[in-house]
């Protein structure tokens, strides 16, 4: 457990990688997010990859939302449970596909419930042309489990980058390289950093209101 320079609890807020394709990006955007994030003093950041997670489609017997108290029947979303469970917020890293997010992030999404309801949500979605539609959709599904969006919903445009080709890939430390990247972009994601973080303080100091008061 660490605390805050005035002995509160030090907030902690999952990066969640949506993608498990074999080759993808999701994970250097969301280590290039946990270091933006290491200068704010609010929360600890920790990544969660869902690839390192088996979590069979619709394996568990009842449906999350009508259990009062989550009995899980299968360990592995035991598992996943207090991972979730031991989070105040959460980010989204999550591609575009065909205008969607993948299947895996809303199979994770949906193997809990109570777990995430109430909690404040970041999303950061990219693809060749951003990835506004993906946040969309997520902003719908996340609101359905009782979670608060927090915004801006940054989205990176990676359009010229090759997910097939290993080279291009690889290159892609140059696209996140925070000098070389467009100073709008960064600002925005400086800006959602901060917002996300005063959310989580708001959540701290009125944990019964369920909902952020952003400025």
């Amino acid at each position: 457990m660490r605390l805050n320079r005035d002995g509160t609890i030090m907030k902690k807020v999952l990066i969640i990688i949506g993608s498990v394709r074999p080759k993808r990006v999701g994970p250097q955007i969301a280590e290039w997010l946990a270091d933006l994030a290491a200068i704010r003093a609010e929360a600890t950041f920790e990544i969660v990859d869902l690839k390192d997670w088996s979590l069979p489609m619709d394996d568990e017997p009842h449906q999350p939302k009508r259990l009062d108290c989550p009995d899980y029947a299968q360990s592995h979303t035991l598992d996943f449970s207090r991972l979730i469970t031991s989070a105040d917020g959460f980010i989204l890293v999550s591609p575009q596909y065909n205008w969607g997010y993948p299947a895996a992030l809303k199979n994770a999404l949906d193997h809990l419930y109570y777990e995430w309801s109430g909690k404040p949500v970041g999303i950061v979605s990219y693809g060749a042309r951003g990835g506004a539609k993906a946040a969309a959709q997520l902003r719908e599904v996340v609101t359905g489990l009782g979670m608060t969006p927090v915004e801006p919903f940054p989205a990176l445009a990676l359009r010229g980058l090759d997910m097939d080709d290993d080279l291009h890939v690889a290159a892609l430390g140059d696209k996140l390289d925070i000098a070389r990247i467009q100073a709008r972009r960064v600002a925005r994601l400086r800006d959602a950093h901060a917002v996300f973080a005063a959310g989580l303080m708001a959540a701290q100091l009125e944990p019964a209101a369920h909902r952020l008061r952003l400025p």
